[in-house]
């Protein structure tokens, strides 16, 4: 009777459950360096899931899935030319994703993921800060993640010279989720 008693108190807590992406109010962007001018630029097309509970943040996850042919650049020759095998390679490989592993509170509603970016095919580990907070039913994450474009061979042949394109791309996500 004991064991059954148990076996139904564990199964009537109810488990962190991933919660999908609101698209609607999220938004995945880039910030970039050609001939030292910053351009901007966006992915229209992702989605994914998080299990994050601001009160128990280790046990946190997020898996998202980006259309890299989805790019918003200021002009289309700009992102036709992402879509080639030199950048993106979009025909053949169509999508990135990024998966968090571990999240740490650093106090407040400050907290830093560790994962995965695979990009173009590549897998990198990467880690960096981010916020959460409530709002309303929402739970919103906002942070930028600086990643190297050459370490996922993006920018190959002459745009791998960095004088053109700079080396570094800086990530900036606002990701909101029910839960």
């Amino acid at each position: 009777m004991k064991k059954r008693l148990a076996l139904a108190l564990i199964l009537s807590v109810p488990l962190a459950q991933a919660a999908p992406i609101d698209t609607a109010q999220s938004h995945i962007g880039f910030t970039m360096k050609q001939e030292n001018a910053p351009v901007e630029g966006s992915f229209k097309t992702f989605s994914g899931n998080v299990t994050l509970d601001l009160a128990k943040p280790a046990a946190g996850r997020a898996d998202i899935v980006i259309n890299t042919g989805s790019i918003a650049l200021p002009t289309r020759e700009a992102e036709n030319e992402t879509h080639k095998k030199e950048w993106f390679n979009s025909a053949q490989i169509p999508t990135a994703r990024f998966t968090a592993t571990s999240i740490k509170s650093l106090g407040g509603n400050r907290y830093q993921f560790a994962g995965k970016l695979t990009l173009k095919g590549i897998t990198r580990d990467v880690s960096a800060p981010f916020t959460a907070q409530k709002q309303g039913a929402l739970t919103v994450v906002d942070g930028v993640l600086p990643i190297s474009r050459l370490a996922y061979k993006i920018g190959e042949g002459d745009w791998s010279d960095t004088s053109t394109v700079a080396d570094e791309v800086r990530i900036k996500f606002h990701i909101a989720y029910h839960g």
